[in-house]
């Protein structure tokens, strides 16, 4: 199993780079964990959408979410000729899996309607052609390829559920978006790698949600994982995430690592402590 950072930012793309977006991938099965701006540009330089075995959504908000739609367009411009445009090699389209949370037709009919094409209507329909859209709720667990998902649903301000991929390859576990759970432990537990939030630095007090990079070391040490990779960073200042690395490392023994785009981490099958 392999991971690659496509984004790691929180809130909106800043110096250069994406929100938060994270390609898993195995012998048979790639996967993206969250899609959030800058991502659809992102994935396109490491692997076409039309690839991707499925997506998952942790939750919507819109640092996590917000490319969909450009790249649902972008699998269906392929099927779209224009006079004068490029020529498409003809081949078998497939839909896309979208696991997304409980509620998200709704959502999706409102989104795609504020960007309508007149002349290439196709390119309105990313949620009902590009993607097959596929609503889970909290607990849930489905297949796809040679990997398990299971969906944890964690303690966020919005309805979010950090997913956990199994497979002979190895286990990942991600938040998504968390404030301190034992929630948290259950996703992570024995984890090969778990993939933490680490917006803060400090714990978060208050009902929106988030870990500092000591609440993920404590979490990753609970869990008993095998290495931890912070990620969801509010700056890039070199200060700000030693400080994070220093907070989570003073709690976790194993390897604490931080994300950056375009970093790719071997995910394997380890002893348990």
């Amino acid at each position: 199993m392999q991971l690659t950072i496509l984004g790691c930012r929180s809130g909106s793309p800043a110096d250069g780079q994406a929100s938060s977006g994270y390609l898993v991938e195995t012998g048979r099965t790639r996967l993206l964990l969250d899609c959030g701006p800058g991502i659809a540009t992102a994935l396109s330089g490491v692997v076409e959408p039309e690839a991707l075995d499925a997506v998952v959504i942790s939750h919507f908000h819109t640092d996590h979410c917000y490319d969909l739609l450009p790249i649902g367009k972008a699998m269906l411009s392929r099927l779209v000729r224009f006079p004068g445009g490029p020529e498409h090699a003809d081949r078998e389209f497939r839909p896309v899996p979208l696991f997304v949370p409980e509620g998200a037709r709704e959502l999706f009919a409102k989104w795609a309607a504020l960007f309508p094409v007149a002349s290439l209507p196709l390119l309105d329909q990313a949620f009902e052609v590009a993607f097959d859209v596929r609503e889970y709720q909290p607990g849930d667990q489905f297949e796809v390829g040679d990997c398990t998902l299971g969906m944890h649903g964690l303690r966020h301000i919005r309805p979010n559920c950090g997913a956990r991929v199994e497979s002979a390859e190895g286990t990942l576990a991600y938040t998504g978006d968390t404030g301190v759970t034992d929630a948290a432990v259950k996703l992570a537990a024995d984890a090969d790698l778990l993939l933490a939030e680490a917006t803060l630095s400090a714990t978060d007090e208050t009902d929106h949600g988030h870990l500092s990079g000591g609440d993920a070391g404590r979490l990753a040490a609970r869990a008993n994982v095998g290495e931890l990779v912070l990620t969801h960073f509010a700056s890039t200042e070199s200060a700000w995430l030693r400080a994070l690395h220093e907070d989570a490392a003073s709690a976790f023994a194993g390897p604490v690592r931080l994300a950056t785009p375009g970093r790719r981490l071997p995910v394997g099958k380890r002893a348990v402590v």
